[in-house]
């Protein structure tokens, strides 16, 4: 059991992480091995994140200190949180990865902390299933510069056919 003075100090360092935080994703990681964790944690800290395991009803202190509404007593399980300095996106992305090869690890939720806005746990797997930017960058320019391959492959062929 924990001390007073110890679930104090929980409340006031989840509510630190929270403020350097742009996103926080909520997991149920039952089940997981130790092992499983270690990697899950190496995953988070390549992004700058961090899981930090907090009993639910002091996590509801979390929240509250920092005026934000949110009931983690609607989740089942032992709730593992994600406080990243990354937007959504990456934390969901690199989250939804993880748990994707992992069948007992859940994805619970998530908060954008800078709305104070919670995010249902179908939304956060969804973003996560999103390629990365630099994906997505690629594939734009890639759609823009095929007209102008295509219209280059015309030109040549109308040169090629005046030429002779």
């Amino acid at each position: 059991m924990s001390t007073k003075a110890q679930k104090v100090t929980q409340i006031a360092e989840g509510a630190e992480a929270l403020k350097g935080s742009q996103a926080v994703v909520i997991t149920d990681f039952t089940g997981l091995t130790a092992n499983d964790m270690n990697a899950f944690r190496k995953s988070l800290f390549a992004i700058g994140a961090s899981m930090t395991v907090i009993k639910k009803r002091l996590l509801k202190y979390v929240f509250e200190k920092e005026g934000m509404e949110f009931d983690p007593k609607q989740f089942e399980g032992q709730t593992g949180v994600v406080f990243s300095p990354k937007d959504m996106v990456e934390t969901a992305g690199t989250v939804y990865k993880f748990a994707k090869t992992r069948e007992m690890m859940k994805v619970l939720g998530g908060f954008e902390v800078g709305e104070k806005k919670f995010v249902p746990a179908t939304d956060v797997v969804s973003i996560g299933k999103l390629p990365s930017k630099e994906v997505l960058l690629g594939q734009l320019v890639y759609m823009l510069g095929t007209p102008i391959r295509s219209f280059m492959v015309v030109l040549n062929e109308k040169s090629k056919k005046t030429a002779n």
